[in-house]
């Protein structure tokens, strides 16, 4: 399912509100505005019209509560990853939902690293070795919440209605499909890096 069908199959019908987090050049805002919902897209550096607000996560003011909020691949950057979670519950109606297409980048194992520098071997400047592979895998992502730490906070806050690991790899690696990476997480060869998920705004924090 591509990711315009994903978030539209788990939003509440047209109108509702919906806020997009991390927008970036507001492709999905355009496409939800335009199948009747009331958009607000955010992002600092969001694209000029009438549908955005370049404003971070932290600094944006809500005119009302949302029907949804939604966050394509953004949550992982944004610091106090537990005050971001927080707003986001704050800025949802109660039962409201959020909808996350993230990056599971700690979930990285022998067999996959193995695999991904393999296929960036040809790539211009790829690196020269595993472990040179693994040193920039580390440095590119030692600032970025992991799986682990975004699930903490999004259990504390919301119940789970829909949960799938996906591939995420493809979108790094110029000689790979989707396909190919999800029939290899299918196949048990590598993990899946990425993951989608959507959680109903809970009344009561545990």
């Amino acid at each position: 399912m591509n990711l315009e069908s994903f978030v539209q199959a788990h939003l509440p019908p047209a109108p509702s509100r919906v806020l997009e987090v991390g927008c970036g050049r507001g492709d999905l805002a355009r496409a939800l505005a335009g199948s009747g919902y009331e958009v607000i897209a955010i992002d600092p550096d969001a694209p000029q019209g009438q549908l955005f607000q370049a404003v971070s996560l932290e600094e944006f003011v809500a005119p009302h509560a949302f029907d949804a909020v939604v966050a394509i691949r953004a949550l992982h950057h944004i610091p106090g990853l537990r005050g971001a979670v927080e707003k986001i519950a704050g800025l949802l109606r109660t039962g409201g939902r959020f909808i996350l297409d993230e990056h599971a980048c700690d979930r990285q194992d022998a067999k996959t690293a193995q695999w991904y520098y393999e296929q960036r071997a040809s790539e211009p400047g790829a690196p020269n070795s595993l472990e040179a592979c693994l040193a920039d895998w580390e440095t590119d992502h030692a600032h970025l919440h992991g799986y682990a730490a975004m699930r903490k906070e999004l259990d504390r806050r919301f119940a789970e209605r829909f949960f799938s690991w996906m591939p995420y790899l493809y979108g790094e690696l110029a000689g790979v499909e989707e396909q190919e990476e999800q029939a290899l997480i299918e196949a048990g060869a590598i993990q899946a890096m990425g993951f989608r998920y959507v959680g109903e705004n809970a009344s009561i924090v545990p």
